[in-house]
Parts: C-alpha cells; structure tokens; sequence
C-alpha cells in the first residue's frame, strides 16, 4: 500500500513526505517556493514510465547510456483545472538500441506496469513519441 503525508509549512508551503522518508517542497505558483501539486503529478507521470523503460531496456541487455522524458499535460480552463490530454516525449540515449525495443518498453510500461498511467488514464488521454540518440562509439 502506498502511503504519504503532506505537512503546511507556512503561507501556501507544504512538504510532502513518502513512505520511505524522501520530501519535497510543494506550493502554489503565486508563492513559486515549491514544486506546483499538479505538475507533480506530471513528474509522477514520466518517472514511473521511465523506471519501466530504463528497467527493460536494462533487461535486454542493451547498451543504454540516457533516457529523458518530456511531459506536457493539457488542463481544463476551470476548476478543477483536470488533466485532459498528456503527452510524453522520451529520448533514450544509447548504442545500437533498436527502434521496436524502445517502443515495446514504452508500450509495456504505459499498459501493464506504470500505476500512474493506469491511474490517470480514466481522466486523461495519454500519448507518447520516441526518438534515439545515438551516442557515438568514441
């Protein structure tokens, strides 16, 4: 079972703790001292796909060197201000890494792995693009 807590600090501060320990400063972007709530769900979005991603391309035994993910996320123009469209864009950095593995990695990681997208994606329409870097033999 996942667990956190979310303690006010002062004004509109708050930090947000895990259930292994690790926090996080959150605010809202007037006070622009923390990391906006709902962007975070966004980093929550990519590094919950990245860790699949990075995890099987591992697996593959593939020579992965890098790998960024891009979030940008559409939002209703009233309150709630909900998530409508996601988008991901990852670059993966690397030697020889295959075209159809990235894709597979990515396509696992958004239908069976990654809770948040299994989360969001009732609310959300998530969509991705991909592209390899080749990092040079140098």
């Amino acid at each position: 079972m996942g667990q956190a807590q979310v303690t006010w600090v002062q004004n509109e501060q708050f930090v947000g703790t895990d259930s292994t320990n690790h926090s996080i400063v959150l605010s809202t972007s007037q006070d622009g001292t923390g990391a906006k709530p709902s962007e975070l769900l966004l980093v929550a979005l990519g590094a919950c796909t990245a860790v699949d991603v990075v995890g099987i391309l591992i697996k593959k035994r593939l020579n992965l060197t890098g790998l960024q993910v891009k979030i940008n996320g559409q939002q209703d123009a009233d309150p709630p201000w909900a998530y409508r469209k996601i988008y991901l864009e990852y670059i993966v950095r690397g030697q020889g890494i295959p075209d159809k593995a990235v894709q597979q990695a990515i396509e696992l990681s958004e239908q069976k792995y990654c809770s948040v997208a299994a989360t969001v994606r009732g609310v959300a329409e998530i969509t991705y693009s991909y592209r390899i870097a080749e990092d040079s033999s140098d």
